[in-house]
């Protein structure tokens, strides 16, 4: 049986008519753990202080917040002036277990997009992430050969900070990047380890999850040198909503934060065999 649904719906029922909604945040008005045996309060502190305030308030307070309420603020930034100690792989007193060195890519010429690279240095067991450096790249508007210089530069800036992994942004103008990148790294006698990114995602969507839950956990840090380039005031000028201002920056270190990172050992690292136990019968 068919019911034909008029212009105000009197002949139709209303999916869910006489339900009630049931909505349990997991913290609730008094400030207690709504199953507490499951998610006792340090748990719960624990989870938020990983997901970001976000994503902890829509998935687990029941309490969605628009995209358009979200900033990015840089004074919860950690600013450090440690190098990073290639022998014990630290950076002041934090350990240091990975590394992700991103490139997104543009002809670097005045008017077009910026070309940035993003040099990030991760403690995953405290779930920290350094932004070490930053590489803005502009050329000369009568350069004939703007990919190629940009890969000099951008092989100098690995040799000198003892990289061997990039991650290309591939999407544009960086589909031809990787060949380029090959090519003058065999006449500098350097193996490098390319990675091709292809972004399907909103830039807004890219930059707001990968960044702003570090930021509200405390977890962001970044060279006192970061200080120097406008990566400062793209953050200052972003909004998810998306904008006329220059965000190429803050898009190379949401790249940098999202993909994988090449493992990090102190030199006098050994690894620990683990010898299965053969010894069963099925």
């Amino acid at each position: 049986m068919s019911i034909r649904l008029n212009e105000n719906f009197d002949n139709s029922t209303p999916f869910l008519r006489g339900y009630k909604q049931l909505k349990i945040p997991i913290i609730d008005i008094a400030g207690n753990s709504a199953w507490p045996e499951v998610f006792p309060l340090e748990k719960i502190h624990e989870l938020e202080n990983t997901v970001g305030t976000r994503h902890f308030s829509a998935q687990m307070m029941l309490e969605y917040m628009p995209d358009e309420r979200v900033h990015l603020d840089p004074g919860a930034i950690n600013f450090y002036c440690d190098d990073f100690n290639h022998r014990l792989a630290c950076i002041g007193v934090h350990e240091i277990s990975g590394v992700s060195f991103y490139w997104d890519p543009s002809s670097g010429r005045a008017n077009s997009d910026g070309s940035v690279c993003v040099l990030i240095y991760r403690d995953d067991k405290n779930r920290n992430v350094f932004v070490h450096d930053v590489l803005y790249m502009l050329v000369a508007d009568n350069d004939l050969y703007p990919l190629r210089n940009q890969c000099e530069t951008v092989l100098d800036f690995m040799q000198n900070n003892f990289l061997n992994k990039i991650a290309v942004e591939i999407n544009g103008i960086g589909n031809a990047l990787p060949e380029i990148i090959r090519t003058n790294a065999l006449k500098k006698h350097m193996h490098v380890n390319i990675t091709q990114i292809a972004n399907h995602t909103k830039k807004e969507t890219r930059i707001l999850n990968a960044i702003e839950p570090l930021l509200t956990t405390g977890h962001l840090y970044m060279h006192e040198r970061i200080k120097q380039t406008v990566l400062l005031s793209e953050m200052l000028a972003w909004t998810p909503m998306g904008s006329k201002e220059h965000d190429d920056g803050l898009d190379a270190l949401a790249g940098a934060v999202s993909v994988m990172p090449a493992p990090i050992r102190p030199i006098n690292y050994s690894q620990k065999l683990i010898q299965a136990n053969t010894e069963f019968q099925i």
